[in-house]
């Protein structure tokens, strides 16, 4: 008796890259999906069926996996919604071998062959893994020397003086990819770069332009894409400043070249401004440092009334002391006094949202409250250790290492909101039962702590 046909389910994925012609037939969407389907018809006798959905990827590149296609063809292989994978070529999946490599392991997993309709591949012989990773080492390698070509391209186009593309600066428009002066912004533009050299401040400045409603570039894309202009920050001037484009220079990797545009602005007033935004950057690295201040414990946690989020930062004055405050985010982005409320001594928010955390430990209805949390996490808990683990840590608190009371304030705290009146802090449940677990008897935590509590008797 003949054994009866195991039925599989074959799904066509089809996909087209940005840079290849969409109306060539080798490369079309439809010749690919039916170059598939008659495939998977040639293989009835098989046992081949097709599922209800190709998988269609247009104006995707293969060289990574973020198409959306793809991630639901993926998704419906892990499901167990196919068996066979059909494509036209190996590149139409992907031209990344580690890519390739983890598609393979999910379709180890779920039992799912791959097989391509113009290369006589089937995955599921070793002879058929093997020219796949062949002929993936090339497509790889393809892709890798079209990105070296695109790139010497661009450096030799813009050594050459020529636009390579991308927003139109103020006071340019582009016209058969050249940029021609737009007069109506060129004249704004000189009038920012000669009001900076008047004011010698971009905050000044960025503040200046928002009240007369000067914004960035507007413009439409070549696919009828409306980009409308936004209000000028100091990032925005800082840019615009230092980019040698309005003296009709081309900056590649560091290197000027003569561009193919007419300049706006006159070598004398970049000078200047040059020279402006040199003393500028003198000053700001002997006064202030904001980087690498690893003391802001409320950093990403701190918000203003209004919503604003708090940024640290710091300030060294000519006697050497430091001061470190946090700056609300819409003062750093367009200039000090944007956000009403300003700014806050670091060291005083600080100890004070501190102050608060010792006080929750034992505060009896933040007991009970870790408690109940603790409790739906784990039910085998008691209640006598969680209160106990509490009171020890709030005894050692202010003993602590000042690395060991961050790490805490952020496992604790999700949000610490100012308020004109003081501060509301927003608990992370999940943080509380985080923390009893640590100090749970006989783990690494509790017995630290114990250290510390021997360490201060």
């Amino acid at each position: 008796m003949k054994a009866p046909m195991v039925r599989k389910r074959c799904a066509v994925y089809c996909r087209v890259s940005t840079d290849e012609r969409l109306d060539q037939s080798f490369n079309s969407i439809d010749a690919q999906r039916e170059a598939g389907q008659a495939f998977i018809a040639s293989q009835r006798t098989e046992g081949w069926i097709p599922v209800v959905d190709d998988y269609d990827d247009g104006g995707f590149s293969g060289g990574n996996m973020d198409r959306p296609a793809l991630k639901q063809l993926l998704a419906d292989i892990d499901a167990g919604k196919v068996d066979i994978l059909v494509v036209y070529k190996i590149d139409r999946l992907t031209r990344n071998l580690a890519d390739f490599a983890k598609m393979v392991e999910l379709f180890d997993q779920r039992g799912v062959s791959f097989s391509a309709v113009t290369q006589q591949i089937n995955s599921a012989t070793s002879m058929g893994r093997l020219m796949l990773n062949i002929l993936l080492s090339f497509a790889q390698f393809e892709r890798e020397v079209t990105g070296e070509r695109i790139r010497d391209k661009i450096a030799a186009s813009k050594a050459k003086g020529m636009w390579m593309g991308g927003t139109p600066p103020l006071g340019y428009d582009v016209s058969h990819r050249q940029l021609v002066i737009n007069e109506a912004e060129a004249k704004i533009v000189r009038g920012i770069w000669q009001r900076f050299v008047e004011l010698r401040s971009t905050t000044e400045l960025a503040r200046e332009l928002t009240r007369q409603g000067i914004t960035t570039k507007a413009w439409t894309t070549q696919d009828g894409t409306f980009r409308p202009g936004r209000p000028i920050t100091k990032q925005n001037l800082y840019k615009m400043l230092r980019n040698p484009l309005y003296i009709g220079v081309i900056r590649h990797k560091g290197k000027d070249h003569p561009g193919e545009h007419a300049p706006i602005l006159d070598q004398a007033l970049w000078d200047q401004a040059q020279a402006i935004l040199a003393d500028d950057a003198r000053l700001r690295a002997s006064q202030t440092m904001t980087r690498h201040d690893n003391e802001s414990i409320l950093r990403g946690l701190l918000f203003a009334p209004d919503g604003d989020r708090m940024l640290p930062t710091a300030t060294k004055k000519k006697s050497g002391k430091r001061y470190r405050y946090y700056l609300p985010y819409s003062d750093k982005k367009l200039g000090r006094g944007t956000n009403p409320f300003g700014i806050v001594p670091a060291e005083q928010i600080e100890a004070l949202v501190l102050e608060q955390v010792k006080s929750a430990l034992q505060a009896p209805e933040m007991i009970q409250a870790v408690w109940d949390e603790v409790q739906k996490l784990d039910a085998t808990a008691s209640e006598p250790a969680v209160v106990l683990a509490m009171r020890n840590l709030s005894a050692v608190w202010n003993e602590m290492f000042p690395e060991e009371r961050c790490r805490l304030v952020k496992l604790l705290i999700a949000r610490v909101q100012l308020k004109d009146e003081g501060i509301d802090i927003e608990w992370h449940p999940a943080g509380w039962s985080a923390l009893m677990a640590e100090l749970a008897p006989n783990s690494i935590g509790a017995e630290l702590r114990e250290l510390e509590m021997e360490g201060m008797a």
